[in-house]
């Protein structure tokens, strides 16, 4: 009885809002009918979402560790059956407004629907972390803040708030303990007119001190920090942005710095964040949407309306790693034969603009996969309550790290009629560094200095 009534609780929706962590019974499902991170062990009544059974740990044959490109371990599978314009009423209940949006407005866009894989896995060390922290970690200031104390695992397992889930998906694992690098992260833009422009080609890198446990010299509070250096266009080549987030943003709120060698100068961009477009993105995006959400929570109320389930981008190593870099791109949408799609359990969140509060959104919506609170969907409404913007963010399991690596996304902008696809690094792959830099070749200085004349 006690294990129905607490698996009843992980499937229905918190609408009130906790400030504790959950209870040692309840984190007791954890490893057993819920995974360690809280997703639902079982697979659904009809069979199609599988249960649960270790992710994907075996490399496919012919994988070249560090090469930055994985293998597709599905790319002999056949779809189970399409979704188009003339079927979309039928599956509605699973689809996201953005996706109903593209299938009944482009003739067409299809979704290839494929069997689905739980794939994901995690580092040991990421497991037991997570299974502390469901006992210990808490939301501070109005579900804004997270305790410091809780590092190294997801923070949530056992959501009971929107703003929990949210954190999940903010202190998700998904570049190990060390940072990560893409050798060419591009960001492309379709016009109304199906015009393709490269918008920005960065090298990015990335780190996550909230996972850097063995790291002595980082901050406890600062949890995520990023920076990028623009080589294209010409006249934005050795632009420098970093970005460095902390888990009490009332307290400390982002950091952001620019460097313009026009000006030979670092300054403070304070205005980095909320609304203000990312120009590295042709504009399609706002810093608080990149990867579907990121910076500070303060503007929204955020409601966990529950799971449900979602077709979303999963599995999506053709979109990643094989389709062709122009080819992946069509005049209204991109090219659904590089997309595949799976059905899968999403959180539900619902983000209504707080009254008083600025933003060119006034209602959002996320469904983040159970398995990996990254991989899924995102729309955004104006304040009239028209459909703005819809973003589908897909991942891959990189195999050999244990990591659910989600950061390549298209976002469509339907105010303007373009679309982006985002992050996308076909030619040069996703390279990892296992060993994290020291935080004084980590200063914004340090940066610039060491990238900026390359």
């Amino acid at each position: 009885m006690k294990h129905r009534l607490v698996l009843l609780a992980a499937l229905s929706g918190f609408s009130a809002f906790s400030l504790a962590a959950v209870s040692p019974q309840e984190a007791a499902e954890l490893g057993e009918s819920l995974t360690p991170w809280g997703a639902i062990k079982e697979g659904n009544a009809e069979g199609t979402i599988p249960a649960y059974t270790g992710g994907l740990t075996t490399a496919p044959e012919g994988f070249e560790a560090g090469s930055g490109f994985w293998i597709d371990p599905f790319k002999d599978e056949a779809p189970r059956f399409r979704i188009d314009g003339s079927n979309v009423d039928e599956y509605a209940d699973k689809l996201s407004a953005g996706q109903q949006k593209l299938l009944r407005d482009n003739p067409d866009y299809y979704m290839d629907i494929y069997p689905s894989h739980r794939t994901a896995a995690y580092p040991q060390e990421v497991i037991d972390a997570t299974i502390r922290n469901a006992t210990e970690c808490t939301v501070k200031q109005d579900g804004l803040a997270v305790d410091p104390a809780c590092r190294g695992g997801l923070p949530f397992p056992i959501p009971q708030s929107g703003n929990e889930v949210i954190w999940n998906q903010q202190l998700r694992y998904k570049i190990g303990s060390g940072y990560s690098t893409t050798a060419s992260s591009n960001s492309w833009i379709v016009d109304t007119r199906g015009n393709i422009t490269k918008a920005a080609e960065q090298q990015t890198f990335e780190e996550m001190p909230y996972y850097q446990m063995d790291q002595a010299d980082r901050n406890p509070e600062m949890y995520a920090r990023v920076f990028s250096l623009n080589r294209h266009p010409a006249r934005r080549a050795g632009e420098v942005t970093v970005l460095a987030d902390f888990l009490d943003p009332t307290k400390q709120p982002r950091r952001a710095w620019s460097y313009s060698p026009g000006q030979r100068r670092i300054k403070l961009a304070p205005e980095f964040a909320f609304d203000t477009p990312v120009a590295s993105q042709g504009g399609v995006t706002l810093f608080d949407e990149l990867q579907m959400f990121s910076g500070s929570q303060e503007r929204f109320d955020y409601k966990l309306v529950g799971r449900k389930e979602m077709f979303i981008p999963y599995n999506a190593y053709n979109f990643y790693f094989d389709c062709d870099q122009n080819g992946q791109m069509l005049k209204n949408h991109a090219n659904p034969e590089c997309e595949r799609w799976e059905l899968h359990r999403v959180w539900e969140v619902e983000a209504t603009l707080k009254e008083g509060s600025r933003h060119v959104y006034g209602k959002r919506t996320y469904y983040l996969d159970e398995d990996t609170f990254g991989v899924g969907l995102y729309d955004a409404w104006d304040q009239t309550g028209e459909l703005y913007r819809s973003m589908f963010l897909s991942g891959v399991q990189l195999y050999d790290l244990d990591i659910p690596y989600n950061v390549k996304n298209v976002i469509y902008d339907f105010n303007r009629g373009m679309y982006g696809v985002i992050n996308d690094g076909l030619k040069g792959g996703y390279k990892f560094e296992p060993t994290p830099l020291s935080e004084r070749n980590m200063a914004p200085e340090a940066i610039v200095s060491r990238h900026s004349q390359r």
